[in-house]
Formats: C-alpha cells, sequence, structure tokens
C-alpha cells in the first residue's frame, strides 16, 4: 500500500479518540504536550450514539489533516479506531482500549474476565442509552484523578448506545497496521488480564505501567511518550509505513 504526503518530512498528524462517558477535553493534558512538540493535533469528537455515527465522526475529522495520520483511541475507542480504512492511518495506539476482533463485539472483550469489585454494573436508560453512575468516577474510571478533574469528566460525560458495544466488528486496521498499546495496570474498568490479552493478539508494541483507567487525565506523560514513539516510527522518510 503507498503512502504519500504533501510534506515527507513532516510529522504525521495526530488524532485522538475518546471513549464512552468522555468527550474531546478528556485529552486537553495530552492535546497540550503534543503541541508542544509541534504535531498537529486533532480530537475527534464521536457522537457514541452508533458505531455507524461514531467512525463517520472519525473519518470527518480524518479529512480535516493531510498526510499520514496516527490514531488514538482511548477505552471504547480502540473499535473506532479500528475500524477505519483510511489508507493515510499509519500507525495505531490504543490506551487501556478495547480492541475486538473480526465478528467480536465491544461488549465480548469488556466482558471477557471477572470485572473489579468496584467496576460499575451498566445497563441501559430507556431511550437506550447507559449512563455512567456519578460515584462510578471516582471509583472506577479515574481514581487517580483529583476531585476536580473527577467532577469535570463527571459534568461531561457523553452516554454510550448500546448498539455501540453489541454490534460485531468488521476486520480490524491493526491487523494491518502496527500498533502500540499502553496497559493501565491499575484499572478497574478494563481488567488488566483483558487488555494483555487484546494487546498480544494484536501484536502491539506494549508499554505498561501502574495508572488507572484513565491514564490520559491522571498520567499524560506516559500516553505522551508512547504517542510520540509511534509517531518517530511511522514518520515518513525513516522507515515504511507498513509493517
Amino acid at each position: 500500500m503507498n503512502h504519500t504526503s504533501a510534506a515527507p518530512d513532516r510529522a504525521p498528524s495526530v488524532i485522538l479518540a475518546h471513549g464512552a462517558w468522555a468527550d474531546g477535553s478528556s485529552w486537553s493534558k495530552v492535546i497540550t504536550r503534543l503541541t508542544s512538540h509541534g504535531i498537529r493535533t486533532l480530537a475527534a469528537p464521536l457522537p457514541l450514539s452508533s458505531p455507524q455515527d461514531d467512525l463517520a465522526a472519525l473519518e470527518r475529522t480524518l479529512e480535516r489533516t493531510e498526510g499520514p495520520v496516527v490514531l488514538v483511541g482511548h477505552a471504547y475507542a480502540g473499535a473506532v479506531i479500528g475500524a477505519t480504512r483510511n489508507d493515510r492511518v499509519a500507525g495505531l495506539v490504543y490506551v487501556a482500549a478495547l480492541t475486538p476482533d473480526e465478528g467480536e463485539t465491544v461488549a465480548d472483550v469488556y466482558y471477557r474476565d471477572q470485572p473489579h469489585p468496584k467496576a460499575p454494573t451498566l445497563a441501559p436508560d430507556a431511550d437506550g442509552y447507559i449512563w455512567l453512575p456519578e460515584t462510578a468516577f471516582g471509583d472506577a474510571f479515574a481514581p487517580d484523578a483529583t476531585d476536580e478533574e473527577r467532577a469535570l469528566l463527571a459534568a461531561v460525560q457523553r452516554p454510550i448506545a448500546g448498539a455501540c458495544i453489541s454490534t460485531p466488528v468488521g476486520r480490524p486496521l491493526w491487523r494491518d497496521r502496527p500498533s502500540w498499546y499502553l496497559v493501565a495496570e491499575r484499572d478497574r474498568m478494563i481488567p488488566t488480564g483483558t487488555q494483555r490479552f487484546m494487546a498480544e493478539r494484536m501484536n502491539a508494541d506494549v508499554r505498561s505501567g501502574p495508572t488507572d483507567h484513565s491514564p490520559l487525565v491522571t498520567a499524560p506523560g506516559a500516553v505522551t511518550d508512547l504517542i510520540l514513539e509511534a509517531v518517530r516510527a511511522v514518520r515518513p522518510g525513516r522507515q515504511s509505513l507498513v509493517p
């Protein structure tokens, strides 16, 4: 596959995709760090209303860039970044993310292992959307965050439609692109064993750290370092963009 860019020596752009119960603001600390390195960075605003809607939102964000792109997904968004077939995607970075394989659903991998004792019980509302209980932001979603950060995360949360986690996926892009995975060793939402299983199945370049489910908020330096590693690896002129 041939990847081209109008500026061959320019670092790839980075697109960040947020997970369930979050929005693009969850990436604010990582955005600040990446832009300080001169990397064009965008956050894709996922509606979390269906897999098709989320992929369409990601594609619209891709259209705002030129040349090679590194996609980064947190949690549920791992399934979203894996769904694109855009030729300009040079690499994929997964941050405590869910990475269903062809024919699997997000729920299949999310519920693969016994949940953490403090993981929330999830159920759709009358409209088919799943909200995260406010107490879960401190108990499981971002226990390492400050009170102020958790209050903000709870205030801006976006519910996720049941269809997003119950629809089987097609062939994921990580089967055709290099990938990196950050395992969150203190994750109370997605068991660490599940994360390691997915990362190894993907043949991803794995890093791990003593972080909670939301290292983009609570350990942004580690997340940024992994993204920069991926950007350097796929940068045009440094090596082939195809593994």
